[in-house]
Protein backbone atom coordinates (compact mmCIF):
# COMPACT_ATOMS: atom_id res chain seq x y z
CA UNK A 1 0.00 0.00 0.00
CA UNK A 2 1.17 3.50 -0.87
CA UNK A 3 1.93 5.94 1.94
CA UNK A 4 -0.87 8.53 2.51
CA UNK A 5 1.27 11.39 1.26
CA UNK A 6 1.65 9.70 -2.13
CA UNK A 7 -2.09 9.56 -2.75
CA UNK A 8 -4.53 12.23 -3.83
CA UNK A 9 -8.26 12.02 -3.92
CA UNK A 10 -10.18 11.38 -7.13
CA UNK A 11 -13.83 10.99 -8.04
CA UNK A 12 -15.88 8.18 -6.57
CA UNK A 13 -13.59 7.92 -3.62
CA UNK A 14 -10.80 6.29 -5.61
CA UNK A 15 -7.20 7.20 -5.10
CA UNK A 16 -4.40 7.65 -7.62
CA UNK A 17 -0.76 8.72 -7.61
CA UNK A 18 -0.18 12.42 -7.36
CA UNK A 19 0.51 13.87 -10.82
CA UNK A 20 3.76 15.36 -9.65
CA UNK A 21 5.12 12.18 -8.11
CA UNK A 22 8.09 10.35 -9.69
CA UNK A 23 7.73 6.82 -8.31
CA UNK A 24 6.53 5.35 -11.59
CA UNK A 25 9.20 6.84 -13.87
CA UNK A 26 11.33 3.64 -13.85
CA UNK A 27 8.24 1.63 -14.78
CA UNK A 28 7.47 3.99 -17.64
CA UNK A 29 11.03 3.62 -18.92
CA UNK A 30 10.74 -0.18 -18.82
CA UNK A 31 7.48 -0.10 -20.76
CA UNK A 32 9.00 2.26 -23.33
CA UNK A 33 11.98 -0.07 -23.70
CA UNK A 34 9.71 -3.08 -24.22
CA UNK A 35 7.68 -1.21 -26.81
CA UNK A 36 10.82 -0.12 -28.63
CA UNK A 37 12.12 -3.68 -28.67
CA UNK A 38 8.77 -4.95 -29.94
CA UNK A 39 8.74 -2.28 -32.65
CA UNK A 40 12.26 -3.32 -33.70
CA UNK A 41 11.24 -6.99 -33.94
CA UNK A 42 8.12 -6.15 -35.94
CA UNK A 43 10.06 -3.83 -38.23
CA UNK A 44 12.64 -6.55 -38.80
CA UNK A 45 9.95 -9.09 -39.57
CA UNK A 46 8.32 -6.64 -41.96
CA UNK A 47 11.68 -6.05 -43.63
CA UNK A 48 12.24 -9.78 -44.00
CA UNK A 49 8.76 -10.18 -45.46
CA UNK A 50 9.46 -7.40 -47.94
CA UNK A 51 12.81 -9.00 -48.80
CA UNK A 52 11.16 -12.38 -49.44
CA UNK A 53 8.65 -10.71 -51.76
CA UNK A 54 11.37 -9.18 -53.95
CA UNK A 55 11.10 -10.52 -57.49
CA UNK A 56 13.49 -13.20 -58.66
CA UNK A 57 14.93 -12.13 -62.01
CA UNK A 58 16.00 -14.77 -64.53
CA UNK A 59 18.37 -13.11 -66.97
CA UNK A 60 18.39 -14.54 -70.50
CA UNK A 61 21.36 -13.23 -72.49
CA UNK A 62 19.61 -14.02 -75.79
CA UNK A 63 16.53 -12.84 -77.68
CA UNK A 64 12.94 -13.90 -76.94
CA UNK A 65 11.97 -17.16 -78.64
CA UNK A 66 15.42 -18.72 -78.42
CA UNK A 67 16.10 -21.96 -76.55
CA UNK A 68 17.30 -20.29 -73.32
CA UNK A 69 14.32 -17.92 -73.39
CA UNK A 70 11.83 -20.78 -73.82
CA UNK A 71 13.36 -22.70 -70.92
CA UNK A 72 13.56 -19.61 -68.69
CA UNK A 73 9.89 -18.77 -69.22
CA UNK A 74 8.79 -22.32 -68.47
CA UNK A 75 10.85 -22.31 -65.26
CA UNK A 76 9.58 -18.84 -64.26
CA UNK A 77 5.96 -19.88 -64.79
CA UNK A 78 6.33 -22.97 -62.60
CA UNK A 79 8.73 -21.54 -60.02
CA UNK A 80 6.68 -18.50 -59.03
CA UNK A 81 3.96 -20.41 -57.11
CA UNK A 82 6.60 -22.61 -55.48
CA UNK A 83 8.50 -19.62 -54.11
CA UNK A 84 5.46 -17.48 -53.41
CA UNK A 85 7.10 -14.44 -54.99
CA UNK A 86 7.30 -12.91 -58.47
CA UNK A 87 9.69 -14.50 -60.98
CA UNK A 88 10.39 -12.43 -64.08
CA UNK A 89 12.44 -13.03 -67.24
CA UNK A 90 14.78 -10.26 -68.41
CA UNK A 91 16.32 -10.55 -71.89
CA UNK A 92 19.73 -8.82 -71.79
CA UNK A 93 20.99 -9.45 -75.32
CA UNK A 94 24.18 -8.66 -77.15
CA UNK A 95 27.68 -9.94 -77.91
CA UNK A 96 26.64 -13.60 -78.22
CA UNK A 97 25.29 -13.64 -74.69
CA UNK A 98 28.24 -11.88 -73.08
CA UNK A 99 26.40 -8.73 -72.00
CA UNK A 100 23.77 -10.57 -69.98
CA UNK A 101 26.35 -12.98 -68.58
CA UNK A 102 28.55 -10.13 -67.37
CA UNK A 103 25.57 -8.53 -65.63
CA UNK A 104 24.84 -11.73 -63.72
CA UNK A 105 28.43 -12.37 -62.64
CA UNK A 106 28.38 -8.93 -60.96
CA UNK A 107 25.01 -9.40 -59.21
CA UNK A 108 24.54 -10.02 -55.49
CA UNK A 109 24.56 -13.76 -54.66
CA UNK A 110 21.35 -13.56 -52.63
CA UNK A 111 19.20 -15.76 -54.87
CA UNK A 112 17.30 -12.92 -56.51
CA UNK A 113 19.27 -13.05 -59.77
CA UNK A 114 19.60 -16.20 -61.92
CA UNK A 115 20.54 -16.83 -65.52
CA UNK A 116 19.51 -19.36 -68.16
CA UNK A 117 22.08 -19.65 -70.93
CA UNK A 118 23.23 -21.89 -73.77
CA UNK A 119 26.64 -23.52 -74.07
CA UNK A 120 28.07 -22.90 -76.59
CA UNK A 121 28.50 -19.96 -76.79
CA UNK A 122 28.75 -19.52 -72.99
CA UNK A 123 32.14 -21.21 -72.60
CA UNK A 124 33.38 -20.47 -76.12
CA UNK A 125 33.00 -16.69 -75.85
CA UNK A 126 36.05 -16.29 -73.64
CA UNK A 127 38.21 -17.77 -76.42
CA UNK A 128 36.42 -16.08 -79.31
CA UNK A 129 36.21 -12.52 -77.98
CA UNK A 130 38.86 -10.45 -76.24
CA UNK A 131 36.19 -8.20 -74.74
CA UNK A 132 34.63 -10.95 -72.60
CA UNK A 133 35.47 -10.31 -68.94
CA UNK A 134 33.57 -13.13 -67.21
CA UNK A 135 34.99 -16.48 -66.13
CA UNK A 136 32.61 -19.37 -67.00
CA UNK A 137 33.94 -21.45 -64.09
CA UNK A 138 34.81 -19.00 -61.29
CA UNK A 139 32.36 -16.25 -62.23
CA UNK A 140 29.12 -18.18 -61.67
CA UNK A 141 27.44 -20.66 -59.37
CA UNK A 142 26.10 -23.66 -61.33
CA UNK A 143 22.61 -24.58 -60.16
CA UNK A 144 21.26 -27.12 -62.64
CA UNK A 145 21.65 -28.28 -66.23
CA UNK A 146 18.15 -27.85 -67.56
CA UNK A 147 18.07 -29.41 -71.02
CA UNK A 148 20.17 -30.63 -73.93
CA UNK A 149 19.71 -29.82 -77.59
CA UNK A 150 21.05 -32.12 -80.32
CA UNK A 151 22.44 -31.01 -83.67
CA UNK A 152 22.29 -33.03 -86.89
CA UNK A 153 24.77 -32.88 -89.75
CA UNK A 154 22.79 -32.30 -92.95
CA UNK A 155 23.59 -31.65 -96.60
CA UNK A 156 21.59 -30.33 -99.53
CA UNK A 157 20.25 -33.19 -101.71
CA UNK A 158 22.27 -31.88 -104.66
CA UNK A 159 25.51 -32.78 -102.89
CA UNK A 160 26.62 -36.28 -103.98
CA UNK A 161 27.06 -37.58 -100.44
CA UNK A 162 24.71 -40.10 -98.86
CA UNK A 163 26.87 -40.73 -95.82
CA UNK A 164 29.46 -39.01 -93.65
CA UNK A 165 32.16 -41.09 -95.31
CA UNK A 166 31.07 -39.92 -98.76
CA UNK A 167 30.90 -36.28 -97.58
CA UNK A 168 34.48 -36.47 -96.31
CA UNK A 169 35.71 -38.08 -99.52
CA UNK A 170 33.94 -35.47 -101.65
CA UNK A 171 35.29 -32.58 -99.55
CA UNK A 172 38.85 -33.93 -99.65
CA UNK A 173 38.70 -34.13 -103.44
CA UNK A 174 37.66 -30.45 -103.56
CA UNK A 175 39.41 -28.69 -100.64
CA UNK A 176 37.79 -25.37 -99.80
CA UNK A 177 35.12 -25.68 -102.49
CA UNK A 178 32.32 -27.20 -100.40
CA UNK A 179 30.67 -24.55 -98.26
CA UNK A 180 28.48 -24.64 -95.16
CA UNK A 181 26.10 -22.20 -93.47
CA UNK A 182 25.70 -21.01 -89.91
CA UNK A 183 23.76 -18.24 -88.11
CA UNK A 184 27.07 -16.53 -87.34
CA UNK A 185 30.54 -16.90 -85.89
CA UNK A 186 30.55 -18.56 -82.49
CA UNK A 187 27.07 -20.06 -82.75
CA UNK A 188 26.63 -23.75 -81.88
CA UNK A 189 26.09 -24.54 -85.58
CA UNK A 190 29.39 -22.88 -86.51
CA UNK A 191 31.46 -24.40 -83.69
CA UNK A 192 30.04 -27.88 -84.32
CA UNK A 193 31.08 -27.75 -87.99
CA UNK A 194 34.55 -26.43 -87.15
CA UNK A 195 34.87 -29.27 -84.64
CA UNK A 196 33.82 -31.72 -87.36
CA UNK A 197 36.29 -30.21 -89.87
CA UNK A 198 39.16 -30.63 -87.42
CA UNK A 199 38.15 -34.17 -86.54
CA UNK A 200 37.58 -35.28 -90.16
CA UNK A 201 40.59 -33.30 -91.44
CA UNK A 202 38.65 -31.60 -94.23
CA UNK A 203 38.48 -28.05 -95.52
CA UNK A 204 35.03 -26.49 -95.86
CA UNK A 205 34.26 -22.82 -96.49
CA UNK A 206 32.20 -21.06 -93.85
CA UNK A 207 29.33 -18.82 -95.00
CA UNK A 208 27.94 -17.01 -91.92
CA UNK A 209 24.49 -15.42 -91.94
CA UNK A 210 22.88 -12.97 -89.52
CA UNK A 211 20.36 -15.49 -88.20
CA UNK A 212 19.11 -19.07 -88.50
CA UNK A 213 16.38 -18.16 -90.96
CA UNK A 214 18.87 -16.77 -93.48
CA UNK A 215 21.22 -19.73 -93.11
CA UNK A 216 18.44 -22.31 -93.50
CA UNK A 217 16.82 -20.61 -96.47
CA UNK A 218 20.15 -20.54 -98.31
CA UNK A 219 20.72 -24.20 -97.48
CA UNK A 220 17.28 -25.13 -98.80
CA UNK A 221 17.93 -23.07 -101.92
CA UNK A 222 21.14 -24.95 -102.60
CA UNK A 223 23.33 -21.86 -102.23
CA UNK A 224 25.25 -23.63 -99.48
CA UNK A 225 25.86 -27.36 -99.30
CA UNK A 226 25.93 -28.34 -95.63
CA UNK A 227 25.01 -27.26 -92.12
CA UNK A 228 24.48 -28.44 -88.57
CA UNK A 229 20.80 -28.05 -87.69
CA UNK A 230 18.83 -28.75 -84.49
CA UNK A 231 17.21 -32.14 -84.94
CA UNK A 232 13.66 -30.82 -84.56
CA UNK A 233 14.37 -28.35 -87.39
CA UNK A 234 16.04 -30.95 -89.63
CA UNK A 235 13.39 -33.64 -89.28
CA UNK A 236 10.51 -31.86 -91.07
CA UNK A 237 12.89 -30.94 -93.92
CA UNK A 238 14.18 -34.46 -94.56
CA UNK A 239 14.56 -36.21 -96.89
CA UNK A 240 13.22 -33.98 -99.67
CA UNK A 241 14.92 -30.69 -98.74
CA UNK A 242 17.91 -31.88 -96.70
CA UNK A 243 19.70 -35.18 -96.23
CA UNK A 244 20.53 -36.08 -92.62
CA UNK A 245 23.87 -37.88 -92.30
CA UNK A 246 24.42 -38.15 -88.53
CA UNK A 247 23.76 -36.56 -85.14
CA UNK A 248 26.45 -34.74 -83.18
CA UNK A 249 26.02 -36.37 -79.81
CA UNK A 250 27.45 -39.42 -78.05
CA UNK A 251 24.08 -41.14 -77.70
CA UNK A 252 21.36 -41.51 -80.32
CA UNK A 253 18.50 -39.09 -80.01
CA UNK A 254 14.96 -40.41 -79.32
CA UNK A 255 13.71 -38.13 -82.10
CA UNK A 256 15.82 -40.07 -84.64
CA UNK A 257 16.65 -43.44 -83.07
CA UNK A 258 17.80 -44.93 -86.39
CA UNK A 259 20.21 -42.12 -87.14
CA UNK A 260 23.86 -42.91 -86.26
CA UNK A 261 26.01 -40.63 -84.15
CA UNK A 262 29.33 -39.27 -85.33
CA UNK A 263 30.90 -41.08 -82.39
CA UNK A 264 29.55 -44.39 -83.76
CA UNK A 265 30.88 -43.56 -87.21
CA UNK A 266 34.45 -43.42 -85.98
CA UNK A 267 34.77 -39.93 -84.55
CA UNK A 268 35.39 -41.13 -81.02
CA UNK A 269 34.18 -38.76 -78.33
CA UNK A 270 32.58 -36.33 -80.77
CA UNK A 271 29.99 -34.41 -78.78
CA UNK A 272 28.55 -31.07 -79.88
CA UNK A 273 25.47 -30.97 -77.69
CA UNK A 274 23.98 -27.61 -76.80
CA UNK A 275 23.65 -27.43 -73.01
CA UNK A 276 21.04 -25.19 -71.44
CA UNK A 277 21.54 -24.47 -67.77
CA UNK A 278 20.66 -22.29 -64.80
CA UNK A 279 23.41 -20.39 -63.01
CA UNK A 280 23.68 -17.68 -60.38
CA UNK A 281 26.32 -15.13 -59.40
CA UNK A 282 29.48 -16.45 -57.73
CA UNK A 283 29.46 -17.44 -54.04
CA UNK A 284 25.75 -18.20 -53.73
CA UNK A 285 25.02 -19.86 -50.35
CA UNK A 286 24.76 -23.69 -50.67
CA UNK A 287 21.30 -23.75 -49.10
CA UNK A 288 19.94 -21.38 -51.77
CA UNK A 289 21.57 -23.44 -54.53
CA UNK A 290 20.12 -26.66 -53.08
CA UNK A 291 16.63 -25.15 -52.86
CA UNK A 292 16.70 -23.94 -56.47
CA UNK A 293 18.14 -27.23 -57.71
CA UNK A 294 15.38 -29.23 -56.01
CA UNK A 295 12.54 -26.97 -57.16
CA UNK A 296 13.73 -26.62 -60.76
CA UNK A 297 14.54 -30.33 -61.01
CA UNK A 298 10.97 -31.14 -60.03
CA UNK A 299 9.72 -28.72 -62.68
CA UNK A 300 11.90 -30.20 -65.41
CA UNK A 301 10.92 -33.77 -64.56
CA UNK A 302 7.18 -33.08 -64.77
CA UNK A 303 5.40 -34.70 -67.71
CA UNK A 304 4.01 -31.48 -69.20
CA UNK A 305 7.36 -29.69 -69.13
CA UNK A 306 9.18 -32.69 -70.61
CA UNK A 307 6.62 -32.71 -73.43
CA UNK A 308 6.88 -28.96 -74.01
CA UNK A 309 10.66 -29.16 -74.24
CA UNK A 310 10.54 -32.17 -76.57
CA UNK A 311 8.47 -30.16 -79.04
CA UNK A 312 11.40 -27.72 -79.18
CA UNK A 313 13.88 -30.55 -79.77
CA UNK A 314 15.14 -30.35 -76.18
CA UNK A 315 15.70 -33.24 -73.80
CA UNK A 316 15.09 -32.49 -70.13
CA UNK A 317 18.32 -33.27 -68.27
CA UNK A 318 18.19 -32.12 -64.61
CA UNK A 319 21.21 -33.09 -62.54
CA UNK A 320 23.24 -31.96 -59.53
CA UNK A 321 25.10 -28.62 -59.43
CA UNK A 322 28.34 -30.60 -59.28
CA UNK A 323 27.54 -32.50 -62.49
CA UNK A 324 26.67 -29.27 -64.28
CA UNK A 325 29.89 -27.65 -63.06
CA UNK A 326 31.89 -30.59 -64.44
CA UNK A 327 30.19 -30.23 -67.84
CA UNK A 328 30.99 -26.51 -67.94
CA UNK A 329 34.67 -27.18 -67.22
CA UNK A 330 34.75 -29.91 -69.86
CA UNK A 331 33.07 -27.71 -72.48
CA UNK A 332 35.39 -24.80 -71.69
CA UNK A 333 38.43 -26.96 -72.55
CA UNK A 334 36.77 -28.49 -75.61
CA UNK A 335 35.69 -25.23 -77.25
CA UNK A 336 38.96 -23.50 -76.36
CA UNK A 337 40.78 -26.20 -78.30
CA UNK A 338 38.41 -25.90 -81.27
CA UNK A 339 38.70 -22.11 -81.37
CA UNK A 340 42.49 -22.25 -81.09
CA UNK A 341 43.05 -25.06 -83.61
CA UNK A 342 40.60 -23.60 -86.14
CA UNK A 343 41.98 -20.08 -85.56
CA UNK A 344 38.53 -18.61 -84.95
CA UNK A 345 37.77 -15.12 -83.69
CA UNK A 346 34.95 -12.61 -83.66
CA UNK A 347 37.26 -9.61 -83.05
Amino acid sequence: MMAPDMLESCPAGLTRPRSNSSWWLPLRSSIAGLLAALFTVLAGAHGEAQESRRPVTIVVPFSPGTGPDIIARIIAEKLQPKLGQPVIVDNKTGASGSIGSQAVTRAAPDGHTLMVTADPPFTANVSLMKSVIYDPVKGFTPIIEAAVGTLALVVHPSLPANSVKELIAYAKSRPGEVNYASPGVGTPHHLAMEFFKLTAKIDLMHVPFRDSAGAISNLLGGHVSAMFLPVHVALPLAPEKVRILAVATKARTPLMPDQPTLDELGFSGFDADIRYGVLGPPDMPPEIVARYNAEISEILRSADVTERLAKQGLRSAPDTPQAYAANIAQDLAKWRNVVTDAKLSTD
